[in-house]
């Protein structure tokens, strides 16, 4: 029914844009004015082109509109309906970036499953006189600061559900240096960009960098990107419990400064899969800026069996998933 209104409204502005058109051509042409006659009939053609393509765009961005408040509006926690709940691939504290709580696609694009990626940064902890930590910020000099300055690089990235490993890329790329500096990003923006996308034709690992894909229990799978490099403690194949370790946060790809890139996709590979949107249990999914605090997975392996027995319960009522399921920076 949506697509019949819409091919009315815009047959119906074609109409309009003709007789309105064609009605000015006849009247003032006078006798033998072949030339004008042409004119007008083309202006005419002109004017129900142009008519429709405003009738398509203007009802395009409403419909639009339209499912992100229907399908993308976040609940109170941030998560978008349909989220597949997990355990946070991170503990600490940690500030978040490019968040599918507040914009989808998070990333600007569907390229590579990203529609719901986030990213996040490690948030320096207090100093001993109650001070708030700090990252360093946008600067000029020096123009690639080292990675040992952010708080993120090293810290352990832990598997959110049990699993299985499906891909682990741990030493194909290096640990760059930051670009979080001005002559750093134009850097990022205008020469890395270029070469990193000629390079995305032969495979992801130049956008994505070092990586692990997770296979989990519910069928869907998480990509964790930009990993550090000779730090990937799992291998294809291996089976993994919740909140193990599976490497460490790296500055590998398509990165600005190191951090963890998060998804979750409905395929095995980003380049054919669809993204699938997440929560964080404790956590939900935060907004761009937010810091959060998360606490390690709580499964039997790590000492309490009680979890084990929730997670199993949570499973048979439903609740583990609420739903079915260049940029990666």
């Amino acid at each position: 029914m949506n697509g019949a209104r819409v091919v009315g409204a815009v047959r119906a502005a074609q109409a309009v844009a003709t007789v309105v058109l064609l009605g000015a051509a006849v009247t003032g042409v006078e006798a033998g004015a072949t030339g004008r006659v042409v004119l007008w009939v083309a202006v005419a053609v002109w004017g129900t082109a142009a008519a429709e393509i405003a009738v398509r765009l203007v009802l395009g961005g409403v419909r639009a509109l339209r499912r992100r408040g229907a399908v993308d509006a976040p609940g109170a926690d941030g998560a978008l309906p349909g989220a597949v709940r997990v355990d946070s691939p991170v503990q600490g504290r940690w500030r978040a970036f490019n968040s599918p709580a507040d914009k989808v696609p998070s990333h600007g694009t569907r390229f590579l499953a990203q529609t719901y990626a986030i990213d996040i940064v490690r948030a320096p902890d207090d100093d001993p006189d109650g001070t708030p930590g700090s990252t360093p910020g946008l600067r000029w000099w020096p123009p690639f600061p080292a990675n040992r300055d952010f708080p993120a690089y090293g810290a352990p990235v832990l598997a959110p559900a049990a699993g299985r490993v499906v891909t682990a890329v741990g030493s194909a790329h290096r640990d760059h240096r930051a670009r979080n500096t001005v002559p750093g990003l134009v850097y990022l923006m205008v020469v890395e960009q270029m070469v990193r996308s000629v390079a995305a034709g032969a495979g992801i690992g130049a956008i994505v960098g070092n990586h692990v894909v997770l296979e989990l229990a519910d069928g869907s799978y998480a990509l964790f990107a930009h990993l550090r490099r000779g730090s990937t403690t799992v291998r294809p194949g291996d089976a993994v419990r919740a909140g193990q370790q599976l490497a460490e946060v790296g500055n590998s790809g398509n990165s600005s400064e190191p951090h963890l890139h998060f998804q979750l996709m409905d395929g095995p590979d980003p380049r054919r899969a669809a993204g699938v949107p997440f929560a964080w249990r404790g956590v939900g999914v935060p907004r761009n800026g937010t810091d959060f605090t998360a606490a390690p997975a709580r499964t039997p392996e790590a000492g309490d069996p009680a979890a084990g027995a929730a997670g199993t319960a949570d499973a048979a009522a439903g609740t583990g998933t609420t739903g079915t399921g260049t940029a990666v920076s």
